[in-house]
């Protein structure tokens, strides 16, 4: 039996002034970051989302935002001047790490062993980091097509990467050798995320397919849904694992049952007063159940999942 998942719009955070692209957890679980195409780096209150607070300003536009909880740091993909690492304490940037001039697509941080952080690139590249420096130690490149979006399985220390030449490649974090490459999109994949139990890989991209990979496996596919009706733009699951929700092109938020795969809530502009247009990322918070998404349109929303 479906439990029926309701859906209530809290509000609208505005102040941005410029497409917000991406979403970032922090320390509390009532905290978390926004950043986009006007550089602004915004720090909002889940308890009190009226008013939010800037904590940096770059240049050029922003796609990739990550946290590091054990320094309290913000780690900020400039795109075209690299990467910024942001003390949030002092609103200061520490440290800028010189990378390729290109677009930087998503941040990701491996704590375990001697840590590393892994830098999607617009020009196919991942750039690898050292996770205490930050000094570029090398770079992972096996398409000239870009690298969109990272995932990692701490149960397997594997890096799933997907790429714009329609792949997603799968590394060793370790050795950085690529074990796998799985070919079934037929468009840009933007989108890749594991389940937190480690078994299934989820993967999303320009195709509009939702596909199901079974880690395990060897990562065999297990089947896709046709999710929306454009670019799944990215796929986030809940804080207890048992729904993920989807955001599209297409305007929509959807929330999915996340061991039956079946479709359990469209969130859009006709029922939610949803978003007007392009629906970028998705923050699930663990502050009671409270889903963010931020749009095109300059806003971020905070949903009430129940």
């Amino acid at each position: 039996m479906a439990i029926k998942v309701q859906v209530e719009k809290i509000t609208t955070l505005t102040g941005h002034r410029d497409c917000v692209y991406t979403l970032e957890r922090a320390g509390d679980t009532n905290i978390f970051y926004s950043a986009g195409g006007d550089g602004m780096v915004v720090a909002w209150n889940l308890d009190a989302p009226e008013n939010g607070e800037l904590m940096a300003r770059v240049t050029t536009s922003v796609y990739a935002l990550r946290y590091l909880p054990q320094r309290n740091l913000l780690l900020l993909g400039q795109n075209q001047e690299g990467l910024q690492v942001i003390d949030l304490a002092n609103k200061q940037i520490l440290k800028s790490v010189a990378l390729p001039k290109v677009a930087i697509f998503d941040i990701l941080h491996v704590p375990a062993a001697q840590g590393k952080v892994f830098v999607a690139m617009g020009n196919g590249a991942v750039c690898v980091l050292d996770g205490e420096t930050f000094e570029l130690q090398t770079i992972i490149r096996n398409s000239d097509q870009s690298a969109r979006c990272l995932a990692y399985n701490q149960k397997t220390n594997e890096l799933a990467v997907g790429y714009s030449d329609n792949s997603i490649r799968v590394y060793h974090v370790d050795t950085l050798e690529l074990k796998y490459e799985l070919k079934s999109h037929t468009n840009s994949v933007f989108t890749v995320v594991y389940s937190p139990d480690g078994s299934l890989l989820l993967s999303g991209g320009r195709d509009a397919h939702l596909r199901v990979w079974e880690v395990w496996e060897q990562y065999k596919e297990r089947g896709y849904v046709i999710a929306h009706m454009y670019t799944i733009n990215h796929i986030t699951y809940s804080p207890d694992g048992r729904r993920f929700a989807t955001c599209s092109m297409d305007k929509s938020i959807k929330v999915w049952d996340a061991e039956t795969f079946k479709l359990l809530k469209v969130i859009d502009k006709v029922r939610n007063a949803s978003h007007g247009t392009s629906v970028n990322k998705l923050f699930w918070s663990a502050h009671h159940n409270q889903l963010v998404s931020c749009s095109d349109d300059r806003t971020i929303s905070v949903w009430d999942i129940n």
